[in-house]
């Protein structure tokens, strides 16, 4: 796959799918997948096992990964797209929408 133009720290919103139109910062991104984990969407309800770290074990609700796809950036409260280009001799993120770099 090609660079991710999502990363952990990009405020996005979900574009597709049960949480559409939620808003939330990139936790992890996983760009062998494809995937990112966004902070209180796409929720899972997880049943575990009694451990050293969790003594009582039971149901944990926890953030599940996304596709990348199913989010977009966003640029002073607006989804975006993202794009790259040269400055100089280092490569830049640009918000499609305003032509802006974003970091």
């Amino acid at each position: 796959m090609s660079t991710m133009k999502i990363k952990k720290g990009d405020m996005v919103k979900v574009i597709a799918g049960k949480d559409k139109d939620k808003e939330g910062k990139v936790i992890a991104v996983d760009q062998k997948a494809g995937k990112v984990l966004v902070e209180g969407v796409n929720m899972v309800t997880k049943h575990t096992k009694p451990s050293m770290t969790n003594q009582n074990g039971g149901i944990v609700h926890q953030e599940a990964y996304i596709d990348a796809s199913n989010v977009m950036y966003l640029h002073k409260g607006a989804a975006t797209r993202v794009g790259f280009k040269m400055d100089g001799d280092k490569k830049v993120r640009v918000a499609k929408s305003t032509g802006e770099v974003i970091d």
